[in-house]
């Protein structure tokens, strides 16, 4: 089976934000073919999910909201992403502001 690269995925997951009316900006760009990539999800603003693709052991890519984990505030996000950077230079990181961004996020993830 083909897997569609990670800059494919990113390029479409932006234009679907677009299409649906919200924005979608790359903060870091990685790998092209398979880096890891995080989403941060928000509407007008307020800090939603902070959404992770994983590669697992059974071969399938997972999706996991690891927000709670890394703290709900800005300064603890900002903190794990520029960790995150600094330990994985493939990392993609991109930011959704539209609403209901996590829906969005697992629609597009039934492509991949």
């Amino acid at each position: 089976m083909t897997r569609l690269t990670s800059r494919f995925l990113i390029d479409l997951l932006c234009r679907r934000t677009d299409a649906a009316g919200g924005f979608a900006t790359i903060i870091a760009s990685g790998d092209a073919q398979s880096g890891v990539i995080l989403i941060q999800c928000g509407d007008r603003g307020v800090a939603g999910p902070l959404l992770e693709r994983r590669f697992s052991t059974t071969g399938d890519y997972v999706w996991e909201d690891i927000g709670a984990a890394v703290g709900g505030d800005e300064s603890g996000r900002a903190s794990y992403l520029d960790r995150r950077k600094k330990a994985d230079p493939d990392l993609w990181i991109v930011e959704l502001d539209i609403a209901n961004a996590p829906q969005l996020v697992a629609e597009w993830a039934q492509l991949a």
